[in-house]
């Protein structure tokens, strides 16, 4: 009886990685390290099984998690029209790897940087933060339209999105405030305060900048004052840095 069941997952076992053989191409380096990549021809025969290159990504990545980049490269490469749905059935497969998604996508020059960004935040929003830093990082001429296309997107993180992006680009402070608050301007005090927290020292330009920004909506403007006071920024800091934004009059 002993012998007969371990004949049958023997053979259980083997039918399994037959499947995984022609799925992947295994690479074993000088270290005896397996490097997992997908196979093109199995990839096709799944899209044509399944009717659809995001079902197939999203099941190839059930199988093989780890092997999420590979999966994603060749899926975008073989089908560049369908990133779209590419790109949301592997964040929503695992969420973790936006970075990463977002990044082959966007170095891939598929489409437009913010078509991509816009995609992978509506398939997980909570990580809108990580897709937008990584969409900056791999294409900073770009900036401002990814920066737009988050924070219209998801304006209620609008806050954690400038926040994570000017850490990677402190120097670039009034760009980042210009291109969230010219877009959503009533989260003019949440941002405010996200950048105090971390860039006490440059009060005098986020107030400037933000100021300037809402300054044809007066509640906006006292409410950014509000928001550096609340901070700790000096009273006479806030004041003159909000005159030189155009505020009229700062309390």
């Amino acid at each position: 009886m002993f012998e007969f069941r371990s004949l049958v997952s023997v053979s259980l076992l083997g039918l399994c990685l037959s499947g995984s053989a022609l799925a992947m191409e295994v690479n074993v380096d000088s270290n005896n390290n397996s490097a997992w990549k997908l196979d093109q021809d199995f990839l096709e025969r799944q899209v044509a099984q399944s009717m659809s290159p995001g079902r197939s990504v999203r099941t190839l990545i059930g199988h093989y998690p780890e092997s999420i980049r590979s999966i994603v490269s060749v899926a975008l490469d073989t089908y560049p029209d369908k990133y779209k749905e590419i790109i949301h059935s592997a964040i929503s497969a695992q969420p973790f790897s936006a970075e990463d998604v977002v990044t082959i996508a966007v170095e891939k020059g598929i489409t437009e940087c913010e078509l991509i960004v816009e995609t992978a935040i509506k398939a997980e929003p909570s990580y809108v933060s990580f897709v937008t830093r990584a969409a900056t990082n791999a294409s900073p001429k770009d900036f401002e339209d990814i920066l737009r296309v988050a924070v219209v997107t998801e304006p209620e993180s609008a806050d954690k999105i400038i926040q994570i992006v000017a850490k990677s680009y402190p120097e670039r402070i009034a760009d980042i405030l210009s291109s969230t608050l010219q877009y959503v301007p009533y989260v003019g005090e949440y941002v405010v305060d996200a950048l105090l927290a971390v860039f006490p020292d440059k009060a005098e330009e986020v107030v400037e900048v933000s100021v300037r920004e809402v300054r044809a909506e007066t509640a906006q403007v006292e409410k950014v004052i509000s928001a550096a006071l609340n901070a700790g920024v000096d009273a006479e800091v806030v004041s003159q840095s909000a005159i030189k934004g155009g505020a009229p009059l700062t309390k």
